[in-house]
């Protein structure tokens, strides 16, 4: 029997990983960074970034990384 193996992740999915792995200096910094490293919109950016939080791939990839931002997101949502 064969183990069925995901997908590993694309280009794109690492490259939004890595952008937030880095420190910026200051407001809009990263947006340029986004829109000019990446050719997406912030908005899209973001909706991907999310989308990889739910990923197992993403997580074995950069678990410090995904761990870091799923802690920001749960403690985002819970002072809604």
């Amino acid at each position: 029997m064969t183990e069925h193996r995901p997908a590993a992740l694309s280009d794109r999915e690492r490259a939004v990983l890595a952008m937030e792995r880095r420190s910026w200096p200051g407001p809009g910094a990263k947006e340029r960074a986004i829109r000019e490293q990446l050719d997406l919109s912030p908005v899209r950016y973001y909706q991907l970034l999310n989308a990889l939080l739910d990923d197992e791939r993403a997580l074995a990839h950069d678990p410090v990384t995904v761990n870091r931002l799923r802690r920001l997101r749960a403690d985002r949502e819970s002072r809604r």
